[in-house]
């Protein structure tokens, strides 16, 4: 096999880019294997997450309570062999609970580090939407720069690094929505949904038996193995520009044909194109693919947009939601 140095030398056929794909898929079967063993059902939630995983992209997910979302990425993490850290947020949370302080020792006159929990590979950050701006915001620095600020030092946060956020519906009460500057740091918003019956029954039946052991099966090397082969998954000029005119149609509807402009108070911003891009590779990556096709794009446009499309009080007023507006959006641009 080549190295990586060997593959950015040359282009790759996509044939040879789906024998890499085939080369490391049984790293993702045997994840989604013992994830399984857990969870019933919710399998575009696990998929979302393992896309989040693989493309180095920050997951939100977002729930009423008891639908496994916290079970899920407990799963996930004791199937990989990653440092994990888990924080619940609540009203009284400070930020130094999350980033960590430093504690002045008045012996020597000196000051310690001490780590929050945020330096971890995996951090489960358990309803977010539980804790106020100050606190949510804290979180900026991490998933953007990858890095940490206490004091006058900086300290680089673990490779990979990648928040798994959790959270109930801002309806519900107590609860804060989160800041538009940290939502859009989310790479995904993922929407979870009810089991089906059957899913349900087999639910009910698990409950009254021991619980499951979940095998490690990857580790930090084999993460960064399926990485590599996600970001050589080909995206074709025409696929890389539908991309464009999706999020070009949410900042400015009237010039793709849509009459939604007074339903749109800000539409996405250049990261979601970016992210977008990111998410269509994976999931052309989840299904064997060495290139990405439009229906990738419209598989992951909502999820990656739903969060990143503001309405505006009309849009409320008439009972419009971001995931209408984003329908419109992938209706009426052409896809090639």
């Amino acid at each position: 096999m080549e190295t990586p140095s060997e593959d950015s030398n040359r282009v790759l056929s996509v044939s040879e880019i789906e024998a890499r794909v085939a080369e490391v898929a049984p790293v993702v079967s045997a994840i989604r294997s013992q994830v399984g063993r857990v969870l019933v059902g919710q399998h575009g939630m696990i998929d979302r997450l393992l896309i989040g995983l693989l493309t180095n992209g920050h997951v939100l997910l977002e729930g009423v309570p008891g639908l496994a979302k916290t079970t899920a990425v407990f799963t996930l993490a004791r199937a990989m062999s990653l440092e994990f850290k888990r924080i619940q947020f609540t009203p009284d949370l400070l930020p130094a609970d999350l980033v960590g302080t430093q504690i002045y020792n008045p012996r020597d006159g000196a000051f310690t580090t001490h780590k929050g929990p945020l330096f971890a590979n995996l951090v489960l950050a358990d309803e977010i939407n539980r804790a106020p701006a100050k606190v949510q915001s804290a979180l900026l620095e991490a998933m953007q720069e990858r890095q940490v600020t206490l004091g006058d030092e900086t300290f680089p946060l673990p490779d990979p690094f990648l928040v798994l956020a959790t959270q109930n519906p801002i309806e519900q009460e107590g609860t804060y929505p989160l800041p538009e500057a940290q939502a859009d740091r989310f790479m995904l918003k993922v929407r979870v949904g009810y089991p089906t019956r059957e899913e349900e029954r087999e639910i009910l039946s698990r409950s009254n038996q021991p619980a499951v052991g979940v095998a490690t099966v990857a580790g930090a090397a084999e993460i960064a193995a399926c990485r590599r082969v996600v970001g050589l998954v080909r995206m074709e000029q025409v696929v890389a520009d539908y991309i464009v005119e999706v999020v070009h149609a949410t900042r400015y509807p009237r010039e793709a044909g849509l009459d939604v402009e007074r339903f749109i108070q800000f539409g996405a911003s250049p990261r979601a194109t970016i992210s977008l891009a990111a998410a269509a590779r994976g999931n052309a990556f989840l299904e064997g693919r060495g290139f990405v096709t439009p229906d990738d794009v419209k598989a992951m446009g909502p999820d990656v947009l739903r969060h990143r499309v503001l309405l505006t009080y009309e849009a409320e007023a008439e009972g419009l939601t971001p995931e209408d507006v984003i329908s419109r959006v992938f209706q009426k641009v052409k896809t090639p």
